[in-house]
């Protein structure tokens, strides 16, 4: 009988021993944790020109390019994960991703929740519509009543939500930006508000929404986009700053938002 218990005992030890494998112990900090599992693990979309499939189905863009830059002075390895975006909070918390990496705006009331990086994008919120309804929309005030579409949790419908004139109209919540691109070409939603960076390289003369084009007339929220980390990770925050500060310097950076067409709103120099 005494062998038995002995038996159960070591059998539970066991059993608790490997459940607290491949997390890292409570006492360790996140970049021990990051450092020892040798990888980053960066949740994003698919947004061009930041992370999309290129033609051989291949995933870069400028920040999967400047993901693997950051890395490669930091000695881990870039694990890129889609994620659905309105959940990038949690997902961060839970440990499933170590950072938020894909043209995440800024947001203050968020600062309770992550911490941001240095901010390398300037950035605004934009309203696109079919280019034979262009003329229709002057101002907010005449989109009054529309149907709008939107990627959920992102910066696009905080600024439809917090405006007195378009929060009542009809919102067409979707899981991505691309999806309320297609939601206008549709013609399911009359209007869709997107990231100006997005917006520059997916629509007008010679992408496929050639019938879409932004409202320039239209003002929507400024913005700058970070990187997000755990809040308490203090330690992974400024190994990622120092590493953005050096590629700033060598101008790597700059030369990367130069070939995925981002000069305009490249923020660091």
């Amino acid at each position: 009988m005494k062998k038995k218990i002995i038996s159960l005992l070591m059998c539970a030890a066991m059993a608790m021993g490997l459940c607290s494998c491949g997390g890292g112990s409570d006492s360790d900090s996140d970049w021990d944790y990051i450092s020892g599992k040798g990888t980053l693990v960066v949740g994003i979309t698919y947004y061009e020109p930041m992370n999309y499939l290129d033609e051989n189905g291949e995933l870069t863009g400028f920040e999967t390019e400047f993901t693997k830059a950051v890395c490669e002075k930091l000695g881990v390895t870039p694990e890129f994960q889609v994620i659905e975006w309105s959940k990038k909070e949690m997902e961060l918390q839970s440990r499933t991703i170590d950072a938020i990496w894909n043209g995440m705006t800024v947001i203050e009331e968020k600062r309770d929740q992550l911490a941001f990086s240095t901010r390398y994008i300037k950035n605004k919120q934009v309203v696109i519509t079919k280019a034979e309804n262009a003329d229709k929309y002057t101002d907010t005030a005449s989109m009054a009543g529309t149907s709008i579409a939107f990627e959920g949790g992102s910066a696009g419908e905080t600024a439809i939500t917090s405006d007195d004139t378009l929060k009542d109209c009809k919102l067409i919540n979707c899981e991505a930006q691309k999806d309320a691109l297609m939601e206008v070409k549709a013609g399911t939603a009359d209007l869709g508000v997107i990231d100006y960076v997005m917006a520059l390289a997916s629509v007008g003369e010679g992408t496929d929404y050639s019938d879409i084009k932004i409202i320039e007339s239209v003002e929507l929220t400024p913005e700058e986009y970070a990187i997000g980390i755990r809040l308490e990770d203090t330690e992974t925050l400024a190994k990622i700053n120092g590493a953005i500060d050096e590629l700033a310097k060598d101008g790597t950076l700059k030369v990367l938002a130069e070939k995925y067409g981002l000069s305009d709103v490249y923020a660091l120099g």
